[in-house]
């Protein structure tokens, strides 16, 4: 919940909110679990028998924060039945394989374009590591600590340092929701 409160203005928040306001029960929950798990198994059926599979979220609807609800496709992918190179290729070769762009992009080659994430650790061990908020971890006292996230970022050939772009983000949210109270207490 805090990710939502840091990075996501309010008239956002409240659609979501809005769009879930109706009565779901501990059984539905259950069976939306089921059924979720049984596409999965589709989905894993569907890439071990020669279909491409890629990604592509649906950030920026109920509760999935841009940036964020793609690094948890990733992780889903991998929950399915994905091993980690798979979850890669389907994150990069495959999308541009099925934008006929993969001449052009989808994989590191001399003459490509190379848009670029560069982490401390190693994501194929932890798809976690590719939050630009990195992931919570127990250290040697027991304490929860930050861990990991994008560092870098490379778009069209310019180096974007990821923790100053997340904090100008949150400087953008609080400041919006400092406006619109300002402004919804100067209406009334």
């Amino acid at each position: 919940m805090l990710l939502l409160k840091e990075y996501t203005i309010n008239p956002i928040l409240s659609y979501w909110i809005f769009s879930l306001r109706f009565y779901l029960t501990t059984d539905d929950e259950i069976a939306w679990k089921k059924n979720f798990q049984q596409w999965m198994v589709f989905l894993n059926d569907y890439k071990n028998h020669g279909g491409r599979v890629t990604t592509g979220s649906d950030s920026g609807y109920i509760f999935k924060i841009y940036g964020f609800g793609y690094i948890r496709e990733l992780e889903l992918l991998r929950e399915a039945g994905f091993n980690a190179l798979e979850v890669v290729r389907a994150a990069t070769y495959n999308g541009a394989e099925a934008l006929g762009l993969e001449s052009e992009i989808g994989s590191i080659r001399v003459g490509k374009k190379a848009d670029l994430v560069i982490v401390k650790n190693n994501p194929l061990r932890n798809l976690k590591e590719l939050y630009g908020t990195g992931h919570f971890k127990l250290d040697d006292n027991n304490k929860p600590v930050r861990e990991g996230g994008v560092h870098y970022t490379i778009k069209d050939g310019i180096i974007y340092h990821a923790p100053t772009l997340l904090e100008d983000v949150r400087d953008m949210v609080k400041q919006a929701k400092i406006d619109a109270k300002l402004s919804s207490e100067k209406s009334h």
